[in-house]
């Protein structure tokens, strides 16, 4: 494959052929915790890396190229400039940046987040003791504008929340809550919903996302996209020498740059980018909205069977509160009884102390499906 070749990847322009390039097993609903690599991505992986093997004259300067190719890409997604994106090998990275980057104050956050989250706000206070973590009370896991309003002080310079909650599924107000806090700082983990909800980006200061969710990219792979307020308010701590900008003279250590770059500790590896890259391109073509709408449809079904078994839901039943994740959650004593009938017909699910998480994507099929009925089946049976 000719090394400028890698990106005949042949985008897809409808959700249609979006779809056929799911490559898993039936039965995977899985895609909260990781979703397996897609048709493009595969394509890409192999291609780079019969480049990397071959290295080929100028093979490694033209790879560097793909660093562009990605901050592109999320640019497209985020509509937050090129130049304000940097790579970064997972979402947590870029959430400590963030956290670390914090000059003073009290960090709104609830305890109930994910851990990246609660992590980062904590270890920056422990390790600068310039900013307060505040824990924030929610309404059943969920961070609302009305929850933020009756907790912000004049302390308050940062409010960090996930777009879409883990344990619960419920997606968050962002545009809501900016109104709410004003010109604090709005931290986004964006890991949740990135691809498959077309969010208002624009109103977050900051954007941290992985790619190995519902993009479908793999591990390694994720990004940090600040605004202008943001780079203007925080310190790159961790900046290493691709942090100080291009052509750094090994004789003298220079000041991180003002951008997102000084957010970076060393070369990207640009497989990871390309993989990355691949699969922003390919959501870009076909359209979030459309990813989107097909996602809601599928989750809606998912609702359907639940309810046809009479197995309890969780998460919240409206369109404009949920992404891709349902949430069931039958009695304590019926909890076994349900993850082993969906072990036993095949299905991929995240079990829970107390909950079963299922998370469909685009591409579920009617197989798929079947299975999800036949597991409800039996678990209806003994319930």
């Amino acid at each position: 494959m000719a090394e400028d070749g890698i990106r005949q990847n042949r985008l897809v322009t409808t959700v249609e052929e979006y779809s056929s390039g799911f490559r898993e097993e039936p039965g995977y609903l899985d895609y909260g915790r990781v979703g397996p690599l897609s048709a493009t991505v595969r394509a890409e992986t192999i291609g780079q890396y019969e480049i990397l093997s071959k290295a080929r004259h100028g093979t490694i300067e033209r790879m560097r190229a793909e660093d562009q190719r990605v901050r592109d890409g999320v640019s497209a997604l985020t509509r937050f400039p090129a130049d304000q994106v940097v790579f970064q090998p997972n979402a947590s990275s870029g959430l400590l940046h963030a956290a670390f980057g914090l000059t003073g104050g009290e960090v709104l956050v609830a305890l109930s987040e994910f851990p990246s989250l609660t992590y980062a706000a904590e270890r920056a206070a422990q390790a600068l003791r310039v900013i307060t973590p505040t824990w924030l009370a929610t309404d059943q896991g969920r961070v609302t504008p009305s929850g933020i309003r009756e907790q912000l002080t004049d302390s308050t310079v940062a409010v960090m929340v996930s777009l879409v909650d883990s344990r619960t599924g419920y997606l968050a107000d962002i545009d809501g809550i900016r109104q709410i806090i004003g010109d604090r700082l709005l931290i986004v983990d964006a890991i949740q919903g990135f691809g498959v909800v077309d969010a208002p980006w624009e109103v977050a200061d900051v954007v941290a996302s992985g790619g190995q969710k519902w993009m479908r990219a793999g591990w390694g792979t994720g990004f940090l996209a600040l605004s202008e307020r943001a780079l203007d308010h925080l310190t790159p701590v961790f900046s290493g020498w691709t942090g100080s900008g291009p052509d750094q003279p090994w004789d003298e250590v220079r000041d991180p740059v003002r951008g997102a770059s000084a957010f970076s500790i060393s070369n990207p590896d640009p497989i990871a980018e390309a993989r990355f890259a691949a699969a922003l391109e390919e959501v870009a073509a076909v359209g979030v909205g459309a990813v989107a709408a097909a996602v809601a449809d599928n989750a809606e079904r998912i609702l359907q069977l639940a309810d046809e078994f009479a197995v309890p839901v969780a998460s919240s039943r409206s369109g404009n509160e949920r992404a891709g994740i349902v949430v069931l959650e039958p009695l304590p004593e019926q909890l076994t009884a349900l993850s082993a009938s969906l072990h036993n017909h095949g299905v991929t699910a995240s079990v829970r102390a107390a909950s079963v998480r299922l998370s469909v994507h685009a591409g579920t099929t009617e197989e798929t499906f079947d299975m999800l009925r036949a597991a409800f089946t039996s678990y209806a049976s003994v319930a």
